[in-house]
């Protein structure tokens, strides 16, 4: 009886070695990879405006993504002594030609109050891109006084440091003969700093000049 066991147990043992080997000599599981957690980023924007027959005003902006989340506020934008609080949905799509879009809704009150909607976005290829800002305010006071702004921009950036092009906009925050506004602009770029000028209605006896400062985190 010992001896009919011990070859079955010594079989036993053979058999079931090479299962033991293959499992320790296996590849050690790896950890599931997590996502990064989302950041903020934005931008702290600040533009002073050199318009013909009226004072020069500064226009601030601060603006803050999270993932999908954007958030931005404006002075001076709108109008004259006016605010703007907004809140809106990042979108990006494509490889070789992006679209990056925000639509956006807020609340604008000062000199003009109400509440507006919007989007901001860019299509970009190459070192072309188009961008455009654009929204509506719904006068809480008079409809008569709701209007359409637009702040669009055709560029080129043949360098990482310079981008220079077209630019329209319409405005109500100051009058000129022009109620579409064109003209062009350059910007230099520094690490997280930009520097832009514009120059909106150049065959006007007296163009409107703006000057601005970026700063990116």
């Amino acid at each position: 009886m010992t001896r009919a066991f011990l070859p079955l147990l010594c079989g036993m043992v053979v058999l079931s070695a090479p299962a033991g080997a293959q499992t320790a000599a296996g590849p050690a599981a790896q950890p599931a990879e997590e996502s990064p957690a989302p950041t903020w980023s934005g931008f702290a924007s600040l533009f002073a405006y050199a318009v013909p027959d009226e004072d020069t005003f500064v226009q601030p902006t601060v603006a803050v993504d999270r993932d999908w989340l954007h958030l931005e506020a404006r002075v001076n934008y709108e109008d004259l002594d006016t605010g703007s609080a907004w809140i809106g949905r990042n979108f990006s799509v494509g490889d070789r030609v992006t679209l990056e879009i925000t639509p956006m809704a807020g609340a604008v009150f000062g000199n003009t109050a109400g509440v507006a909607v919007g989007y901001s976005g860019t299509l970009a290829w190459r070192t072309l891109d188009l961008s455009s800002e654009t929204e509506y305010v719904f006068d809480a006071g008079e409809s008569s006084n709701s209007f359409l702004y637009t702040w669009s921009e055709l560029g080129w950036a043949p360098v990482d440091w310079f981008r220079g092009g077209l630019s329209v906009q319409r405005t109500k925050v100051y009058q000129t003969e022009f109620d579409i506004q064109r003209g062009f602009f350059g910007a230099l770029s520094l690490g997280p700093w930009e520097a832009s000028a514009y120059l909106f209605n150049p065959d006007a006896d007296t163009p409107t000049v703006i000057i601005g400062v970026t700063f990116s985190f």
